[in-house]
């Protein structure tokens, strides 16, 4: 049976993008603007997270900021309602916001565990509870979760949990497009690799103390794992994103999509 999959063009559509202040979550935030979505630019830095915005606007765009911790509960309900408030309804959610800790796996402590399964896992699972609430009923909808290579190949032990929390969210994005798909709500996640960012930035230094090779070093080793012998941009991600979220992604859902230069292949 043929089914009508078509779905309506995104502009004046709205979007939520957490840990949009920096990196990848900034330049997923204006694509979307330049796409025609109104932003809302959520991120902990409340004025970091005003610049992303100010940028979507400047572009001529439509865009809020929102100071947020999606650990928080609150914090979750308050950004869809904020969003609805704003551009009416939610149509995209972009799950970005995630952080990084460096260290030995038999190094691990409780409190290491907890804070990047909180913010990495646990953060992505609720605010998709929250944002499916609205999206459901009205029959569509889109999540697009930023997941890592590092979730499918554990692609470094020097973040261990970082690499837990990202299998959890790509296993969590595959469960909530089961739930989502009859809704015509579509979940996917995207994969990046080795990105040019200031996450990547801290990360490298965190990995030199750890191993005690200069950051140089640690970052050449991870370029000759790159069969296209560069690091990604954000915008790279950020345009998979765009793509997922379209009209042109219509037929996927469950996905979780590499964008790492050849590093992860499947």
């Amino acid at each position: 049976m043929k089914i009508d999959l078509k779905e309506p063009p995104v502009a004046g559509q709205t979007a939520i993008v957490t840990g949009a202040a920096q990196g990848i979550g900034r330049a997923i935030a204006l694509r979307l603007g330049r796409d025609g979505y109104r932003v809302l630019a959520a991120d902990l830095r409340a004025e970091a997270a005003q610049e992303t915005a100010d940028a979507i606007i400047a572009a001529g765009g439509e865009a809020w900021a929102e100071a947020a911790d999606v650990t928080i509960a609150e914090h979750r309900v308050r950004l869809v309602a904020r969003a609805i408030e704003l551009g009416g309804d939610l149509h995209l959610l972009v799950n970005n916001a995630g952080i990084n800790r460096a260290s030995d796996p038999l190094d691990v402590t409780e409190e290491h565990w907890d804070i990047v399964m909180s913010v990495n896992a646990k953060a992505v699972w609720f605010m998709s509870q929250e944002a499916m609430r609205c999206m459901m009923p009205r029959g569509a909808g889109r999540i697009v979760n930023i997941a890592s290579i590092a979730g499918k190949m554990a692609s470094t032990l020097n973040h261990p949990i970082y690499n837990v929390a990202k299998a959890a969210v790509i296993a969590m994005t595959k469960t909530l497009a089961h739930a989502g798909a009859k809704q015509r709500v579509r979940v996917n996640c995207v994969c990046p690799g080795v990105i040019a960012t200031p996450m990547q930035d801290q990360l490298d230094g965190a990995f030199a103390e750890l191993t005690g090779k200069p950051p140089e070093q640690i970052r050449s080793e991870r370029l000759a794992r790159i069969p296209m012998g560069a690091l990604g941009g954000p915008e790279e991600v950020a345009d998979v994103v765009a793509f997922l979220a379209s009209p042109d992604a219509r037929y996927m859902t469950g996905q979780a999509v590499n964008v790492s230069g050849g590093m992860m292949m499947f």
